[in-house]
């Protein structure tokens, strides 16, 4: 009498097999998530440098001082992204997204655009 089922090795090999996928395709999905998420922070810092641009139309100045006009441009964070200005004058800004919460430890760091250049990260360069 022949039993029917799977050996121990059978299965044994399905498990490797399932384990040698898994670790394939777990960081390949966190990638695709994190690179998902970087476009939004570069959605952010621009819907923030026009903000700017629109505020400096109507001021002589890019900062807060001096013939102020309208409602100075406000930061809106994002769930995986802080936004920071800093190096405000008359004629400069700098716009800095720093990865927070699931997005900290990106390969691709901060993402950084300024009065006259385009968002470019700080980390990898194939961001």
């Amino acid at each position: 009498m022949r039993q029917k089922g799977f050996t121990l090795i059978e299965l044994m090999i399905v498990v490797i097999v399932v384990a040698i996928l898994a670790s394939i395709a777990i960081p390949s999905y966190r990638e695709q998530s994190r690179k998902g998420r970087r476009a939004d922070a570069v959605q952010a810092v621009g819907d923030l440098q026009l903000r700017l641009e629109r505020w400096r139309a109507e001021n002589p100045r890019y900062d807060s001082t001096g013939g102020i006009s309208g409602t100075y441009p406000t930061i809106a964070n994002s769930k995986y992204y802080t936004l920071g200005v800093s190096n405000t004058s008359a004629t400069t800004f700098t716009i800095t997204a720093t990865p927070a919460n699931e997005q900290t430890g990106d390969r691709c760091g901060n993402l950084v655009v300024t009065e006259s250049t385009k968002p470019t990260w700080s980390g990898d360069s194939d961001c």
